[in-house]
């Protein structure tokens, strides 16, 4: 078995060879600034218009309405507080849900100690959306829904167009922090009513540190980060030319072969779930068992605490998360399980396993033959497995 087994594409992606070589060219040979005026800059550019069309058309948006950033947190901060700034005078009240990515649960903290009132929407015990609670708590004074769609831990995807369509009705802002769903399912702008979308290169096989927020053309967002003109004087700084022009390159890739990545994924998802779940007692599958991201498995494992387990992973050579990587080294249990419902003792034995279609059906195998020996070892450790083993409940 070849090693390491990577089990984390939530996290990250492995760059694939093409769009190291699509970004090569625009460090050495073509490496003008796509901002000058003279013609040497113009390979540069003719990179960003050409990567900023390819993104614009997998989304259904025209290509001036795509803006590059640093990534997905730069996209979710730039939305929410730009849009506050601007909408502030119509009122101050935001809603969003309580399994969110923290870059947009920390930038609505941020928002409240500015003034703005903060709606955070319960989750049912899938993970999804409560379309009638949306309803109830938008007000005269809402500015903004901003709601994921699909979540980064459990895998849930949401009614996205459902939510577009009732923010629409009430002449809200929609936005979507749409980085583990962009380029792995289907996204239409238009059909879902999105008024902002973030995404990032990184979850679809493309370079760290670039990404784009789309802006639906007439909504009033002004600049995050000042300085120059580019990208139509509302986001400064020099291109990422390299990483826009791999981004393109990449987003491409996962445009071509989604529909063939997607069932091949979902297809080695079910497998590794229906074997965790047949051959490891006390486990759970967290989050929507269908309506889910296609390469996406989350568990619980009852009695044992998710650290542990991940680092006897590691011996193995398989990489996996408990979580979202963005708060790894935390004591405390997942957001998202908790407000899935699931108790503080559940919620520390989970473990995320994210695929891809580089994976193979042996290394679920040797995966899930691991993980039962792990577990097993873990729960002849702990008091709780042995009050459960002599109250005879096992």
């Amino acid at each position: 078995m070849n090693q390491p087994i990577y089990l984390d594409n939530a996290a990250t992606t492995r760059v694939y060879p093409e769009v190291v070589d699509a970004m090569s060219p625009y460090f050495t040979e073509y490496f003008g600034n796509p901002s000058s005026v003279y013609s040497f800059a113009g390979k540069a550019k003719e990179a960003v218009d050409k990567a900023r069309a390819i993104l614009a058309k997998g989304i259904h948006a025209r290509p001036e309405e795509i803006y590059f950033t640093a990534g997905g947190s730069e996209s979710d901060n730039w939305a929410l507080k730009a849009a506050a700034e601007a909408y502030g005078d119509k009122g101050k009240h935001i809603i969003t849900s309580k399994i969110e990515h923290h870059a947009i649960l920390h930038t609505c903290e941020y928002l409240e100690k500015k003034g703005y009132e903060i709606t955070y929407l319960d989750v049912d015990e899938k993970g999804s959306i409560d379309l009638e609670g949306l309803k109830r708590a938008i007000r005269p004074d809402t500015i903004l829904v901003s709601v994921m769609t699909a979540n980064n831990e459990i895998g849930t995807i949401e009614p996205i167009e459902q939510i577009g369509a009732i923010t629409r009705e009430h002449s809200i802002l929609f936005h979507t922090d749409a980085v583990q769903a962009f380029g792995h399912i289907p996204m239409d702008v238009d059909a879902m009513n999105i008024d902002m979308l973030s995404a990032s290169a990184h979850k679809i096989n493309g370079p760290k540190g670039v990404g784009f927020l789309y802006i639906r053309k007439g909504v009033k967002i002004r600049s995050f980060i000042h300085g120059g003109a580019q990208e139509r004087q509302r986001r400064a700084g020099t291109l990422n030319v390299p990483g826009i022009a791999g981004f393109g390159k990449a987003a491409q890739l996962a445009f071509d072969h989604m529909e063939e990545h997607a069932a091949y994924e979902v297809k080695l998802r079910d497998h590794l779930i229906e074997k965790v779940l047949e051959e490891i007692p006390y486990s759970r599958l967290n989050g929507e068992r269908h309506k889910r991201l296609p390469g996406n498995a989350n568990f619980c494992f009852r009695f044992i605490e998710g650290e542990s387990m991940l680092i006897w992973l590691d011996r193995q050579g398989i990489c996996a998360s408990s979580g979202s990587a963005c708060t790894s080294g935390s004591l405390d249990p997942s957001h998202v399980l908790l407000a899935i419902g699931l108790p503080h003792e559940i919620a520390h034995g989970s473990l995320r396993l994210t695929l891809s279609h580089e994976n193979t059906k042996e290394e679920i195998d040797y995966t899930v033959k691991q993980l039962k020996g792990i577990i097993e070892r873990l729960r002849n450790m702990s008091p709780l497995w042995e009050d459960f083993v002599k109250n005879g409940d096992a």
